[in-house]
C-alpha cells in the first residue's frame, strides 16, 4: 500500500513546497514594495518640507558637500541628505543666485541651486564721494531702502566715513541692504589690508585710517594724481607749524559733498570737519578715497609749500609764503 500512495504524497509535498515558496516570494515582493513605497513617500515628504532663505544668496565654489556644509553653517535648513539629492539633481551654480522667494519647498530650493542665477548690477563709487551720497546712489540703482542702508552701515562699520574703497562693484539685484553693506565693507577691508601689508608689512586700523583721513582731504582738494603728494606736503607743513589747515574740501562732507563752500558756510559750520575752526585733521575721513590719495598721504612730497590755489586751467599754484599766495589768488580771479 505504501508503494501505491507514496508518489501521490510526494506530489502533494512538492505542490505544498512550491506553494510555500510562492507565498514567501510574494511576501518578500510585498515587503520590498512596502519598503520602496515608504522610502518614496519619505522622500516626497522630505522634498516638500519648507526651506527659508533670502531671495538672493551666494553659493561658494567647491564640492557639493562643501557647499551644503557652508549653507548649513549659515543656518539654512539643509542636511547631508541634500548632498546626495544634489548629486542626482545636478551641481549647484557658484556665485549669486536668485531663489525668487523667501519660502520654498526643499525640492524647489535644491533645484534652484542648480539652475538659478541672479542678475547683476554694476555700481561705481568714484574717489572723493561721500558715503551719504553713495547710499543715495545705491538705493536708487538697486531699489533699496536708504535709511536701512545707513543703519546697517552704522552697525557694521567702525568709521562714519572712508570705509569703502572706490571701485566698480557687481551686486545682485534683489540683495538685502544688510548684505550689500557686508559685501562692500568686506571687499574694501580686504583691499586696504592688502595695500597696507605691502607698504607697512602689517595692518593697523587706527594708523591706517589716520592716513585715510589725510588722504580724504587730499582727494577733496585735488583729483590730480600728480599734485596729490604736493597737497599732502602742504597739509604736513601747516600741521608742523601749528597752522590750521583752512581747506574748503573738508566742508564737503556727508550730504554737502557737492555743495560750493562759501564764506557763510565756513562761519556757520561748527562740525569737527571745519578746518577753519579746528586745528589738525578731522577725527574721521571726509570721503571715500583712492589708493593714490592714500599713498600721497603716506609719502608726501618734500617741499616748503604752505598754500595752494586753483588756477584758471584747473591745476594748482603752490606757494611757500602768503604774499605769493595772494598773487596767485589775484591771477586766478582776474
Amino acid at each position: 500500500m505504501s508503494s501505491i500512495y507514496t508518489p501521490f504524497f510526494k506530489n502533494i509535498n512538492i505542490v505544498n513546497s512550491i506553494k510555500n515558496m510562492n507565498d514567501r516570494t510574494l511576501m518578500v515582493i510585498k515587503w520590498i514594495f512596502e519598503i520602496a513605497l515608504i522610502i518614496i513617500l519619505s522622500f516626497m515628504y522630505y522634498l516638500n518640507q519648507p526651506v527659508n532663505s533670502p531671495k538672493v544668496i551666494y553659493i561658494p565654489e567647491g564640492s557639493i558637500s562643501k557647499i551644503i556644509t557652508q549653507l548649513h553653517n549659515k543656518n539654512y535648513n539643509v542636511s547631508k541628505l541634500d548632498t546626495f539629492l544634489l548629486r542626482i539633481i545636478g551641481s549647484p551654480q557658484s556665485g549669486w543666485i536668485n531663489i525668487g522667494t523667501t519660502l520654498n519647498s526643499r525640492g524647489d530650493f535644491l533645484y534652484k541651486l542648480t539652475t538659478a542665477k541672479a542678475a547683476l548690477q554694476s555700481i561705481t563709487l568714484i574717489p572723493g564721494e561721500t558715503t551719504y551720497i553713495f547710499f543715495d546712489q545705491l538705493a536708487q540703482q538697486l531699489k533699496l531702502d536708504r535709511d536701512i542702508l545707513q543703519k546697517e552701515y552704522e552697525l557694521q562699520s567702525s568709521w562714519p566715513e572712508g570705509a569703502f574703497v572706490p571701485n566698480t562693484y557687481m551686486l545682485p539685484i534683489g540683495i538685502t541692504e544688510k548684505m550689500v553693506i557686508k559685501i562692500l565693507l568686506k571687499e574694501s577691508l580686504s583691499q586696504m589690508m592688502n595695500v597696507s601689508q605691502k607698504i607697512f608689512g602689517t595692518y593697523n586700523e587706527k594708523r591706517w585710517f589716520h592716513f585715510v583721513t589725510v588722504a580724504s582731504i587730499i582727494q577733496k582738494e585735488s583729483a590730480s594724481i600728480k599734485e596729490m603728494p604736493l597737497v599732502s606736503s602742504v597739509i604736513q607743513n601747516r600741521i608742523k607749524k601749528g597752522m590750521k589747515l583752512q581747506m574748503d574740501g573738508t566742508l564737503n562732507y556727508g550730504k554737502y559733498s557737492h555743495v560750493k563752500v562759501t564764506s557763510s558756510m565756513i562761519k556757520e559750520d561748527k562740525s569737527t570737519y571745519n578746518t577753519y575752526l579746528y586745528g589738525g585733521i578731522p577725527p574721521a575721513p571726509v570721503c571715500n578715497v583712492s589708493f593714490d590719495a592714500i599713498r600721497a598721504a603716506i609719502f608726501p612730497a618734500e617741499s616748503n609749500h604752505l598754500y595752494f590755489m586753483k588756477s584758471k586751467n584747473g591745476s594748482h599754484d603752490f606757494a611757500c609764503n602768503y604774499s605769493t599766495h595772494l598773487t596767485n589768488i589775484k591771477r586766478a580771479t582776474k
